[in-house]
């Protein structure tokens, strides 16, 4: 095969059809940015997950006063109730599952609420007693927290037990339909932009007919024929890809590390790397969409 002669024909059809080409790396580049910022979303809520569920906490809520729940008469727990979960967790049934317990009376809860609370007028109305006793427990292995569940809950003067992970699973859920809804608008716009690569291809074949009628005459291979559009669609495609990396990077470099990073400095997020990894996987599925789709435009128009 001539490569010269072929390159040069890929460029003539590009030239001739720039608009529709313009057309191409647009779509091309929109829908591969939305492919990328679903990929690094799952990254995000991958990073996410490892880092809080290791550090999310099973919260043992001691009765106040005030409640009135089935669990509790009314009265606050008194030292003998919280020495009986503190013997509990020390037992060695329990012992073994637990990296750190630690416990905040009244006033510790207290403090920590009016920091948290700080600028709210709520925090002027509650006192101490209202809050509840806590024991804070991290586990050895977030996924056993059933097990100090189960054991914890029956204990008297424990209101109740609650594991934080099923909060972080709430906020993943929405993180996960967020990507989810980014991937099928990702698919639209790529299945959009394999159309416009066909019709582009297929238009470009029709202005070149005379072309291809000689080059069947003389007894040019439907290889040879084909292989400068598929190099058409690829070529468009290609750059729509680079360019949609290069958004990639730009929305992780000065949104999420330049702003986000800043804004909640307690939280891992995905960072200029992680872009990097992505661009790679845009361009490689750019080629495959754009010579499946100008290998079946071209084939069947030779065929008619």
């Amino acid at each position: 095969m001539r490569f010269a002669l072929v390159w040069t024909e890929a460029a003539s059809g590009l030239r001739r059809n720039l608009s529709m080409v313009v057309s191409v790396i647009l779509v091309t580049f929109i829908s591969l940015t939305f492919v990328g910022a679903a990929i690094l979303m799952q990254m995000q809520i991958g990073q996410m997950k490892g880092y809080w569920y290791d550090r999310a906490q099973v919260a043992v809520y001691m009765c106040t006063a005030t409640d009135s729940s089935d669990t509790c008469t009314g009265r606050d727990a008194t030292q003998q109730q919280i020495d009986a979960v503190k013997k509990e967790l020390a037992s060695p049934a329990l012992a073994k599952f637990i990296k750190k317990s630690t416990f905040e009376n009244h006033d510790q809860v207290f403090a920590e609420f009016k920091k948290q609370f700080k600028n709210n007028p709520v925090a002027d109305y509650v006192t101490p007693d209202l809050l509840n006793q806590t024991f804070w427990i991290n586990l050895k292995d977030p996924n056993q927290s059933a097990v100090i569940v189960e054991s914890v809950s029956n204990l008297p003067g424990v209101q109740s037990v609650t594991d934080q992970r099923q909060y972080l699973d709430q906020i993943f859920s929405m993180l996960n339909v967020a990507s989810f809804t980014a991937i099928a608008i990702a698919v639209v716009m790529l299945v959009a932009a394999a159309l416009l690569i066909a019709t582009t291809i297929r238009l470009s074949a029709f202005s070149r007919r005379r072309e291809l009628a000689i080059m069947r005459l003389v007894g040019a291979s439907n290889r040879f024929i084909q292989t400068p559009f598929i190099l058409e669609g690829v070529f468009a495609a290609v750059i729509g890809s680079v360019l949609a990396g290069i958004a990639t990077w730009g929305i992780v470099k000065f949104f999420v590390q330049g702003y986000l990073q800043a804004s909640i400095p307690f939280t891992n997020f995905v960072g200029t790397g992680n872009a990097l990894t992505v661009a790679p996987i845009l361009v490689i599925a750019a080629i495959v969409v754009a010579a499946i789709a100008s290998n079946i435009a071209i084939s069947r128009y030779l065929r008619v």
